[in-house]
């Protein structure tokens, strides 16, 4: 049983900054890689960041180099730093976990989601 708690969601105006926490309740040592993704009211949730259990990461062209993502396995958190938020960022966002194991088993988790909203 594995459990993503995303904290740090807030209203804050453009031009502001925010940081993201997933909180994983499980063994970060089986997780492959972790990401975020977001979700706006009538749009397909989308990527937005990942990183590898090795910290190589990759982001979406979107972020302009204004999103850093990061992990502290000893915190069993992984980070999104959000800066120079605009408008169009305002969505609910998703932290994802992806585990395998030798076995074969393989399995996405989701946290449940957290709003992050961005006035003009």
């Amino acid at each position: 049983q594995v459990q993503l708690v995303e904290s740090g969601g807030d209203l804050v105006q453009a031009g502001g900054s925010l940081r993201l926490t997933c909180a994983v309740d499980g063994n970060m040592d089986n997780i492959d890689y972790m990401a975020w993704y977001r979700q706006a009211p009538g749009k397909q949730r989308e990527y937005v960041a990942s990183i590898t259990d090795d910290d190589s990461s990759n982001y979406s062209g979107f972020v302009q180099g204004r999103f850093i993502i990061f992990r502290d396995n000893a915190k069993k958190s992984m980070y999104l730093q959000m800066n120079n938020l605009i408008p169009g960022d305002t969505a609910v966002y998703y932290c994802k976990a992806h585990y395998s194991s030798t076995a074969g088993w393989a399995k996405d988790f989701w946290g449940q989601g957290i709003l992050v909203t961005v006035s003009s």
